[in-house]
């Protein structure tokens, strides 16, 4: 698989000694914040085949299933209408994987689903692997190598339905104007009888879907107790499983579920990363 499911932690910080020849900060202890994922084993549950048709859009043609289904899976699936078997053609191969909550202190049985996709060679090579990973699991180490260039896929807090003083940073009107003051002076010009995408209205903020290019993996580990604080991490409790340490911010909120995939426009080098110091002091503030 190309990519890994993990569930947000929190942030701690971690001392790297600078690896870069070039940097004025050469072999010195450089303060870094990181972002903590709990990556518990993903279970692969099915492939998926997609062909794309004539108006150019990718469609389903046949998927090949588990025979076992996991209680907690149960609720989350819909029966399959038919028995599917390997297309003659098709242009893409999916695995479908789910993740296993059970094994980490959030207090959650269901499991999250998501697809993705399978590296290879020939599109025969990937469908043949595809199918030796069903009902098999697939650790971190497995999918992601540190230190590596990421893409993470999440989805961000919710702040609800905002009005654009808080959405946009829009400045506040005058005291003595004529409809309200938290809000925008024109909704545009009389021609065209439109209002332009760029205008600025109340709606929905956060709770989107968002991909982060070119994050950088410091760190895989097996063993929790690296890494986890003094009285555990703050709205999550202990880490239970192995980690991935990230540096800097991930977008969502804890305990949320963040998509991890090999990054696709990378151009910059990475150089080693060596951790000389994990902070463990307790997060409670």
């Amino acid at each position: 698989a190309l990519g890994f499911i993990g569930y947000k932690v929190g942030m701690t910080h971690v001392l790297v000694k600078d690896e870069n020849p070039n940097s004025h900060r050469k072999d010195m202890q450089v303060f870094t914040p990181v972002t903590v994922l709990e990556c518990p084993p993903l279970k692969v549950y099915g492939v998926r085949y997609y062909l794309q048709d004539e108006e150019g859009q990718s469609k389903v043609i046949a998927e090949l299933r588990s025979k076992k289904t996991e209680k907690e899976l149960v609720r989350k699936i819909k029966p399959a209408k038919k028995e599917h078997k390997i297309p003659e053609s098709f242009d893409r191969v999916m695995l479908i994987v789910y993740t296993q909550p059970k094994l980490t202190g959030i207090g959650k049985k269901k499991p999250d689903m998501v697809e993705l996709a399978v590296g290879g060679g020939s599109l025969e090579e990937q469908s043949t692997y595809a199918q030796s990973l069903l009902d098999t699991e697939i650790k971190l180490s497995d999918v992601i190598k540190a230190p590596q260039f990421i893409d993470v896929h999440a989805v961000t807090k919710g702040k609800g339905f905002s009005g654009v003083v808080k959405k946009f940073g829009v400045k506040l009107l005058n005291h003595k104007s004529e409809k309200t003051k938290r809000g925008i002076g024109t909704m545009g010009a009389w021609t065209p009888k439109s209002v332009s995408y760029t205008v600025a209205q109340c709606g929905k903020w956060g709770y989107h879907l968002r991909t982060e290019y070119n994050k950088v993996a410091m760190k895989i580990g097996d063993k929790p107790e690296e890494i986890n604080p003094k009285g555990g991490f703050v709205r999550y409790g202990v880490v239970k499983n192995d980690y991935l340490l990230i540096k800097g911010s991930v977008p969502g909120a804890f305990k949320r579920p963040v998509t991890v995939t090999e990054a696709i426009r990378t151009k910059k080098k990475l150089h080693p990363v060596n951790i000389t110091y994990t902070s463990l002091e307790s997060k409670q503030r």
